[in-house]
């Protein structure tokens, strides 16, 4: 059979077909049942996968005044956003505070802006950084951090389809910030932020137990949870309670 190189799909085709299930993946928040830190675990996973981005972090208000590191697309990313949190400086909380767009093509030059953060940045392997706001109108509820290892920002046209993706999770989270259901949402955010907790346990398990280190602990569940179609939190707390061999989460065994 002869080969016809035109039936092939392109890459860029490919991309746009996965950014179109990206979006549907996001607009399914706009359902009653939903688990955020999967929905934002999934949001910086395909920031990385179909931008030119070599890492990518989220920081989410609790509503109390309060940002926390709810995903990160690697330990990397996840300890850099840990960082801002803790010297209270970085471009992700710049564009938490701004609800604009903070982003610098050579992060080292940035020293005097973030002392603790550039250094720290640039000897993580990352040169360029783009944080873009979960703003709806005048409510920003968080940022998202993305990291390249090259001096040159992410294209105008990718943060453009990054601010997308981020408008949709930012709509699927306020939508049902309503006066009668505020108490509901802030519920469900500290939820999220408490199985980010659960996380972070279980990717000490797995490390531990398997003797990995924490970069391949923090990918194995997240592998084994869509391998799965479980959700992460509650695949975490299984691995945190014992009710699930960490060697097969590591392995991305199917549960017997």
């Amino acid at each position: 059979m002869s080969h016809d190189p035109s039936a092939e799909p392109s890459p860029r085709r490919t991309r746009e077909q996965e950014l179109a299930e990206t979006f549907v993946v996001l607009a399914d928040t706009l359902v009653d049942d939903y688990d955020v830190v999967d929905l934002l675990d999934r949001l910086v996973g395909a920031c990385v996968s179909l931008l030119d981005v070599t890492a990518a972090g989220l920081l989410l208000d609790d509503q109390k005044g309060n940002l926390a590191v709810v995903a990160s697309s690697s330990e990397e990313a996840r300890l850099l956003d840990v960082l801002q949190l803790q010297s209270n400086e970085g471009p992700c909380l710049d564009c938490v505070r701004s609800g604009a767009e903070v982003s610098t093509s050579d992060i080292g030059a940035q020293r005097a802006r973030w002392p603790m953060f550039a250094p720290v940045a640039v000897a993580a392997g990352f040169r360029s950084v783009a944080a873009l706001p979960l703003r709806l109108r005048n409510q920003t509820i968080g940022g998202l951090n993305m990291f390249r290892a090259d001096a040159e920002l992410v294209s105008a046209e990718e943060r453009r389809i990054a601010q997308a993706l981020a408008d949709v999770a930012t709509i699927g989270i306020l939508q049902r910030r309503s006066a009668h259901r505020i108490t509901v949402m802030a519920d469900q955010l500290q939820h999220a932020l408490n199985s980010r907790i659960v996380i972070e346990q279980a990717k000490g398990v797995l490390a531990e137990r398997n003797g990995v280190d924490m970069e391949i602990a923090f990918n194995a569940p997240r592998r084994y949870a869509r391998n799965n179609n479980r959700k992460l939190s509650d695949l975490a707390l299984e691995v945190v309670r014992g009710q699930i061999d960490p060697t097969a989460v590591a392995a991305g065994r199917p549960p017997v």
